[in-house]
């Protein structure tokens, strides 16, 4: 009889991959150092090179075992089988049921956030759909579209700003427009107060920054959660029409087991926040950056060949927001398409960023941007069950920006060589340190001495 994962459908990379075999079969995990497999690849926590890594991993085949600052997994990087791997009950979010060395790695880990919330982020099965349908009416299409018209105004208030620096003087893009957005979006969605929301700036940063030592991680999760409960003790105390206060509500009101619990009612606020903020700051970044360095794509757009949304799309499909998403565990032992065997309890790390660039799912130029490509698929926004919620609002915001930025802004361009520009210092996110530009042509005393 076959397993619940005998075949890789053909969508995911334009050809099957090969079988997937779910043994079911009860044992220990092993350590995937094992002598029958390669040592494991490390994974940079700098992301300095992160493109030079989407080739290596690929290159070690459809999973490669890793080492995520000292702990070991599986790094899936073929997009047929990271889909199939995605959608299979046989793998699990659930870290506390699924991963026996979970408490161990949260007490030690510098990334333990990632895996120890309790909310639809880390939740399996039915505490997933649980979870999962208190929080989708807030991102349904009606809300989104009442959304629209605030993320305009917000956007416009922002260009405005933009337009009244000097001529000749280099602006920061992601301090200016990348970042204020995201936070004033998901501060109004959420019902933070303005008084508060600079202040989960830093700590959300912090969230996604893989070099720290465990303790500043912890002590930054201390921060996070005081600010959430300060937060919590706000709504409640001045409810309004905005998501805390729905889920406060949720959580107060439901008393027959389907609600929250009180750490779930934290853990979906940071989620929400964390989510809903650093990663579309990035893709923002990363969506200017690419139309900057890429005028013959720009001028498509610019003459009606190719659209703001196709931007987009593109931009999530080769600059992710999230290049790698920690961490998910085999249930049970799987078996993959070249033999290898991901054990049961074995970490398992999607690696979206190589996965929207192989070629066996876009082609020889998979590492091209083209804002005309066919196919628009790419797993920015994760696959099946765990796809994120907030993806039409993302996608709204970053096309709202981009439309108005560049008509405002008709003779935009870097103010220092694309080279020069530094990544931020994670594996997880994916964007710049600054994004500095020149919002009109500047003369020749204006430019950067750094430029040719």
């Amino acid at each position: 009889m076959k397993s619940r994962l005998d075949h890789l459908g053909d969508s995911a990379a334009g050809k099957p991959s090969g079988p997937i075999r779910s043994g079911g079969v009860t044992r220990q995990p092993v350590q995937v150092q094992a002598s029958s497999q390669p040592l494991p690849f490390v994974i940079d926590p700098t992301g300095a090179d992160r493109h030079a890594e989407y080739r290596a991993l690929r290159a070690r085949g459809p999973a490669t075992p890793v080492d995520i600052l000292g702990l070991r997994a599986w790094a899936v990087s073929d997009p047929a089988v990271l889909k199939t791997l995605l959608t299979s009950p046989d793998v699990s979010k659930d870290g506390r049921a699924h991963y026996p060395d979970f408490q161990r790695t949260t007490s030690t880990w510098p990334l333990a956030l990632w895996i120890e919330v309790q909310s639809m982020l880390t939740a399996y099965g039915a505490d997933h759909r649980r979870l999962r349908r208190m929080v989708a009416p807030a991102f349904g299409a009606r809300r989104i579209a009442k959304l629209k018209p605030v993320i305009e105004s917000m956007v416009g208030g922002l260009v405005d700003d933009l337009a009244a620096v000097p001529g000749g003087q280099v602006v920061d893009l992601r301090e200016r427009l990348a970042f204020p957005l995201p936070i004033a979006v998901i501060g109004h969605l959420m019902g933070v107060p303005e008084d508060q929301r600079d202040g989960f700036r830093q700590i959300v940063d912090r969230v996604f920054d893989s070099t720290l030592t465990p303790e500043q991680a912890q002590a930054n999760v201390v921060r996070l959660y005081e600010r959430i409960d300060q937060l919590i003790a706000t709504k409640r105390d001045n409810p309004g029409d905005d998501m805390t206060s729905f889920l406060i509500a949720a959580r107060d009101e439901e008393s027959d087991g389907t609600g929250f619990t009180d750490q779930e009612l934290r853990d979906t606020l940071v989620l929400m926040i964390n989510a809903g903020y650093e990663t579309t700051v990035n893709v923002i970044d990363q969506a200017v950056f690419a139309m900057l360095t890429s005028p013959e794509q720009l001028h498509l757009v610019r003459t009606g060949q190719a659209t703001w949304d196709d931007v987009v799309e593109e931009t999530l499909r080769l600059e992710p927001a999230i290049k790698y998403l920690p961490m998910r565990f085999a249930v049970t032992d799987v078996e993959l398409p070249d033999g290898q065997v991901i054990s049961a309890g074995d970490p398992i790390l999607a690696a979206y960023g190589a996965a929207n660039r192989h070629p066996d799912w876009h082609g020889p130029d998979a590492d091209t941007f083209d804002v005309t490509r066919r196919a628009k698929d790419h797993l920015a926004f994760g696959y099946g069950v765990h796809f994120c919620l907030g993806a039409p609002l993302a996608r709204l915001e970053v096309a709202e920006v981009l439309r108005r930025l560049f008509e405002r802004f008709p003779d935009m361009s870097l103010a220092v060589p694309a080279a020069a520009l530094r990544p931020i210092p994670t594996l997880i996110s994916n964007g710049h340190q600054e994004l500095p530009v020149y919002l009109r042509e500047p003369g020749p005393a204006s430019r950067s001495p750094r430029e040719p």
